[in-house]
């Protein structure tokens, strides 16, 4: 099976070719991605408005490219598979709707994917993972650990109840006037700084469970750089240093009791943790969680960083692993005739991909908001 990807729910625009054989073992033929840093850095953050115009601008020569380098053509195609949601609805509509359009014309199967499902089996595709496994899902929008039990089942064990540790590091960042993105400006500083310097809180630490809160410890950054006015480059660093341990300690805290959750579910099974997500790639955080995996025996596994930020790839995946169930449920499924998700399917900004748990912070018109 092949299938077309295709993502826009945030600043990358991305569309990518995924191959599955016969034994359920995946290969990417192409995955092309668009960044739109430069459009949004000037504004210290990604403007919705823009990142939508330029997904409608270059989401279709980035389709024809990606298919030009598959080297495969339209009937070749098993499906087509889209981000519905969650993300900034403008991008999101871009994407879906074109999704549609070409499922329509080329008389294939719409896979209507979420997002976080994506970052959830990326793993599957690179490291052949099996269920059931823990997903910790760090990102600017989303930091979450997740259990992943099987294709569509997915329980959350733990939320930020505000920021998402990337959104931290993004605010952090602005504050200190280090540019965007904020992550890597972040780490790059904090390189050069004295993490003991300035002794910052760790939120929520002692608090049963695996739910985390970063506004707080942002906040302290912000007093602590206000006292140190004027704020020189060596307060800056240590500033930053202090900042990326105290988020380290207390993922590394959450991941050890992660562990000790998983034992308790499966206790025959070795834990493995995934990976995703931008902040992934901050080597103090993944070494502290490679730390905590060494203490509890546990394997743990992060894809290729330009399989952990957003992309195309990862969608075209979720969308096989969809599709192969769908063929077994329904052989029929491979005839075409737009079989698959309901071409009625709407944009969504907000999608949990637990849909079971009781959200944190409330819900609205636009669904469950965490």
């Amino acid at each position: 099976m092949i299938v077309l990807g295709i993502e826009t729910s945030c600043d990358e625009t991305a569309a990518a070719v995924v191959e599955m054989d016969q034994s359920g073992n995946g290969r990417i033929l192409s995955n092309v991605i668009h960044s739109q840093i430069d459009e949004h850095a000037v504004f210290g953050g990604v403007v919705p408005e823009i990142a939508a115009r330029s997904h409608i601008q270059i989401l279709d020569s980035l389709v024809a490219q990606a298919m030009n380098e598959a080297d495969v053509s339209w009937d070749q195609l098993s499906a087509i598979a889209a981000t519905a949601g969650p993300g900034l609805i403008g991008g999101v509509i871009v994407g879906l709707m074109t999704a549609k359009s070409l499922a329509m014309a080329a008389n294939k199967p719409l896979i209507a994917v979420n997002h976080l499902e994506g970052h959830a089996l990326t793993a599957r595709l690179t490291d052949d993972v099996p269920f059931p496994y823990l997903l910790l899902l760090v990102s600017g929008g989303h930091t979450q650990f997740l259990l992943v039990k099987g294709l569509g089942e997915y329980e959350r064990l733990g939320t930020t109840i505000d920021d998402a540790v990337g959104e931290a590091f993004d605010k952090t960042a602005k504050l200190l006037h280090l540019g965007y993105p904020g992550g890597p400006a972040v780490e790059k500083a904090a390189k050069l700084g004295n993490p003991d310097r300035f002794p910052l809180p760790r939120p929520l630490l002692n608090r049963e469970g695996l739910d985390m809160s970063f506004a707080g410890l942002k906040t302290a950054v912000r007093t602590t750089a206000l006292k140190e006015e004027p704020v020189s480059e060596e307060v800056v660093n240590d500033l930053c240093a202090a900042f990326q341990v105290a988020v380290a300690d207390v993922i590394g805290n959450r991941t050890a009791r992660a562990f000790a959750m998983f034992k308790d579910r499966f206790p025959d099974a070795a834990p493995t943790m995934v990976i995703a997500g931008g902040v992934a790639a901050n080597q103090t955080i993944r070494n502290r969680l490679n730390d905590v995996a060494t203490e509890h025996g546990a394997r743990l596994v992060a894809p290729p960083h330009k399989l952990c930020t957003d992309n195309a790839a990862m969608i075209a995946w979720a969308g096989l692993e969809r599709l192969k169930l769908l063929a077994q449920q329904n052989p029929e499924i491979m005839s075409g005739n737009n079989i698959g998700d309901d071409m009625d399917m709407s944009p969504r900004p907000r999608w949990p991909l637990d849909q079971l748990s009781d959200s944190v912070l409330g819900s609205g018109k636009k669904g469950a908001k965490v």
